[in-house]
């Protein structure tokens, strides 16, 4: 609610006299809103971000290298890894 009075208090000071200390305080107003909003945003997100892991994604490579090694098919091996990270997401935006 602050936020938003803080861009009528902008608008309607720019259009009513143009007061630069009003429409600066507004602006103070709205962006001290915007922190606020964004700090408790980041405090309560419950899940970590989705990042990429560079040690799993090589780890994982590994893997699927011994198994081609091994004899196994290339394609169908990420074809494997493909469907199983697609099946994982699923479950996780089922579950979130």
């Amino acid at each position: 609610m602050l936020w938003v009075s803080g861009i009528v208090g902008m608008i309607i000071s720019s259009v009513n006299g143009n007061n630069n200390g009003w429409v600066a305080t507004s602006g103070i107003i709205t962006a001290l809103a915007t922190l606020c909003l964004l700090s408790a945003t980041a405090a309560t997100r419950r899940e970590p971000l989705d990042v990429f892991d560079d040690a799993a994604a090589e780890r994982l490579e590994d893997q699927v290298q011994t198994l081609v090694g091994q004899g196994a098919d290339e394609s169908a091996v990420r074809d494997l890894v493909r469907d199983a990270m697609r099946l994982g997401r699923r479950r996780d935006a089922a579950r979130g």
